[in-house]
Formats: structure tokens, C-alpha cells, sequence
């Protein structure tokens, strides 16, 4: 647990078991707290890297907005730093865009690529439900209400009334450690980059030569699971395999069962 300098930022990340690496990319507003129910998992038996993106966390929250490319420099900045020279990317949500643009600029350094939950921009993926739009734009309740009604969004259904415990550590997590907002907006530039067609990932994913696993959860209203399929046919020697009982935050829901796609993948 420490961090690392470069890119002109602090980079704070862990390091847990021994291994073929495994680099974890959190998602919008998320430090590496978003995997900490799936390391033990997969480090039993990889080197599993977890780190703060920059704008969150006890990373540096430099002015944004930022691209995706930008954060895949730091992801490679940090593999440089521990010296890794290949690894497993890992991305969930907006850390899918981090891992598709590390993928397709710096492909000697990526062994196999795991896309979660996400999408390649542009006009033709499949948006956010508008039920879960509604949710998680309203602003009528106070910060921990609003947090909460947007786990009950973004998991699967009975998820939050059948886990009581999980929920109120999340929400408790949440009120030790609040979003830093001018941190979050800039993450936002992330995706809004990519709405633009001519920006979108969707043309270029062909580049993309490492074996690709395409992991979702079969509730997920917030990137819903037909984007899979739209991944699926734009990138070579992919795979896609979809969590049943898990929404969003299959890596909180069910941290087991996605490790273990992911170990069956890499292995």
C-alpha cells in the first residue's frame, strides 16, 4: 500500500500475491476499494495490482477534464514503476474505456484483456435504461439516499434487501471516504469524450490482438449486458460470459463467481 510518482501526479496503489500480474482499472468515482471483495480471490493465485485512477481516492486530482488515454498512460506509468513489463488489464465500466485505449496504444503490454460492464461509445452502443437514468439523476434527497437508491439501481434485483451487511459496509465506506466532485466531473470527461462517433473505440477494436473476455452481469441497467455482444463482434478472439444474480457491481455482488471467469479465462 503506497504510491508512486509520475505523469506529474501521486498514483497510491496495492499489491497483493505472487504471479502472473493482474492490473485491476476501477470505474467512475471508484478507488480500488471497488475489488476489494475479489482480490483474495484472484490473489490466491496472481499479482494483483489495485490502484486509485487518478481524480479519486489518495490519487492526485489534477484539473480535468480527462480521456481515457490519459489514464491508460498512468496504468502503463505504474506497471513501469513496479516493473511489470506485461500484465492482465482488468477494466469495470469507465475503467473499460481505460482498458480498451491501454489495449489498443500499448499492446505489447497487455497478456489478456478483461472488459466489465462497459461499452465503446458512440452512437450505436446500447445507453443506460431510462429507469436507471432516472435514478441516478435524481438530486431530490440527501447524498447517502441518493447513494443508496443507487445501489438498489445498479444491482441485481433483491440484491440490497437479501445483503444488509454488504449494503450498509458500502454505504458506510461511502460516508467515511465522499466523492471529491471536482474529481468525479473530471473522470465524467471520460465517457463524454467518447460519445462522439469519430471518437468512439467501436471502429478500432479490431486492433485489439490480445484474447479478450467480456464479463457482465445479466441485470445491469447502467451499461446493459447487449453491449457484449456489440464488443464481441468488434474485437478478435473475444469471449463473452454474463454473471446471472449480479447487475453493475458484479465485482461487490458477486466477487467469487466473476474471479473465477476471469481465472478460467487466464488460465
Amino acid at each position: 500500500m503506497q504510491s508512486a510518482s509520475f505523469n506529474g501526479i501521486e498514483i497510491y496503489y496495492e499489491v497483493y500475491g505472487s504471479g502472473i500480474p493482474v492490473i485491476l482499472i476501477s470505474g467512475l468515482g471508484y478507488p480500488a476499494w471497488e475489488w476489494h471483495r475479489m482480490i483474495p480471490y484472484l490473489a490466491a493465485r496472481y499479482q494483483v495490482i489495485a490502484f486509485d485512477n487518478r481524480g479519486v481516492g489518495k490519487s492526485s486530482k489534477p484539473a480535468g477534464p480527462y480521456t481515457a488515454e490519459i489514464l491508460a498512460e498512468d496504468t502503463v506509468a505504474l506497471l513501469d514503476h513496479l516493473s511489470i513489463p506485461q500484465a492482465v488489464v482488468v477494466g469495470h465500466s469507465m475503467g473499460g474505456f481505460i482498458a480498451q485505449a491501454l489495449a489498443l496504444a500499448y499492446p505489447e503490454r497487455v497478456s489478456k484483456l478483461v472488459l466489465c460492464s462497459t461499452n465503446f461509445g458512440g452512437s450505436r452502443h446500447i445507453p443506460i435504461t431510462p429507469e436507471a437514468m432516472r435514478v441516478l439523476s435524481d438530486f431530490s434527497s440527501d447524498p447517502l439516499t441518493r447513494f443508496k437508491n443507487g445501489l438498489v439501481i445498479s444491482t441485481a434485483p433483491g440484491f440490497t434487501e437479501s445483503n444488509p451487511e454488504i449494503i450498509q459496509a458500502w454505504l458506510n465506506w461511502r460516508a467515511q471516504n465522499p466523492i471529491d466532485v471536482e474529481g468525479y466531473r473530471a473522470q465524467m470527461g471520460i465517457g463524454l469524450a467518447l460519445l462522439p462517433d469519430a471518437a468512439a473505440f467501436e471502429s478500432k477494436l479490431s486492433r485489439i490482438s490480445a484474447p479478450t473476455l467480456i464479463l457482465f452481469g445479466v441485470h445491469d441497467k447502467v451499461v446493459p449486458p447487449a453491449n457484449a455482444g456489440l464488443l464481441q463482434a468488434q474485437i478478435p478472439n473475444s469471449k463473452v460470459v454474463l454473471l446471472s444474480g449480479a447487475g453493475h457491481f458484479f465485482p461487490i455482488e458477486k466477487p467469487e463467481e466473476a474471479s473465477q471467469a476471469i481465472m478460467n479465462f487466464v488460465n
